[in-house]
């Protein structure tokens, strides 16, 4: 019997990546679902959703990840990102699952100065971290075994909405754009970290871990976000000139991490995965955009 993956948060970034790559899987049966189908703000109605619906594994890629917006809708974020995590947890501990839980760099405060390790003191510095670091904790205290939870940075895909898209766009229209370069982590590939997922799932170790444990992953590197813009207009020959600002010049709702590296030796170690270099990942994106 080939293994039963279910996909929450399917039209997502990762989701949509994830989607793409089980195209090539037969040896995987793939259920995906977004939220039209399935409200994760109601716990009643993710229980009965799951009721009749067995699962290997169940991959949460669902999440509120409006940043700013997080800041004045402190509930819907917390519902989403922490109590939906935390009965999806407890789904799979009944159903005997392995569960993937995906989270987030904004876990931390940024102040660190060498790469965030998964055992660092955690602080999140608005609501969009503090739910996520709740959903961690949720997933950690219902479900101690069997389960995973990867911490991002910096996603983007061709699908969805992302920095690299809205580059793009702006690029095209505008002859000089200001970009910060006072933060600074690693761009991920929705796609790379789709590949990571694959690769943990077939792996032996899955599931047979006494404790729920903590990854990392991004790409490889480093960068700000003003390295981040002018390599994609470098790549995509835009002629927009990027000036750099600082986060103070560009007042947001939510406060971001000055630094946001993650230590990816763990995940690498543990499961034998080769991560790309960003820049190199990049221009697979902008290949596939180009494409389109």
């Amino acid at each position: 019997m080939p293994k039963s993956i279910l996909v929450t948060g399917s039209n997502g970034q990762l989701g949509s990546e994830l989607h793409k790559l089980s195209e090539l899987r037969s040896d995987y049966t793939f259920t995906f679902i977004s939220r039209q189908e399935l409200d994760l703000s109601d716990s009643e109605a993710i229980q009965s959703w799951f009721h009749d619906k067995p699962f290997d594994v169940i991959i949460n890629c669902a999440a509120y990840t409006a940043v700013d917006k997080a800041e004045s809708e402190q509930d819907l974020a917390r519902t989403i990102n922490a109590t939906a995590a935390g009965t999806l947890a407890a789904i799979a501990k009944e159903k005997n699952s392995s569960l993937i839980h995906i989270s987030t760099d904004y876990v931390f405060d940024g102040k660190n100065f060498k790469p965030y390790r998964e055992t660092d003191p955690t602080n999140p510095q608005g609501i969009y971290g503090l739910t996520k670091l709740e959903g961690e904790q949720a997933v950690l205290a219902i479900n101690p075994a069997k389960s995973l939870i990867i911490r991002t940075s910096w996603v983007y895909s061709s699908f969805g909405n992302n920095f690299v898209k809205t580059m793009l766009r702006l690029g095209k229209e505008r002859e000089e754009l200001g970009v910060i370069f006072d933060q600074v982590g690693s761009p991920t590939s929705a796609r790379d970290l789709a590949q990571a997922i694959l690769s943990i799932v077939q792996h032996p170790k899955l599931g047979t871990q006494k404790d729920t444990e903590i990854y990392h992953f991004s790409n490889e590197g480093v960068c700000s976000w003003y390295d981040f813009a002018k390599t994609i207009f470098e790549l995509s020959a835009i002629p927009c000139l990027v000036k750099p600002i600082e986060t103070k010049d560009y007042p947001t709702p939510a406060k971001r991490p000055h630094y946001s590296l993650l230590n990816k030796a763990k995940i690498k170690e543990t499961f034998g995965i080769t991560i790309p270099y960003w820049k190199d990942s990049l221009q697979n994106c902008l290949d596939v955009l180009k494409g389109n």
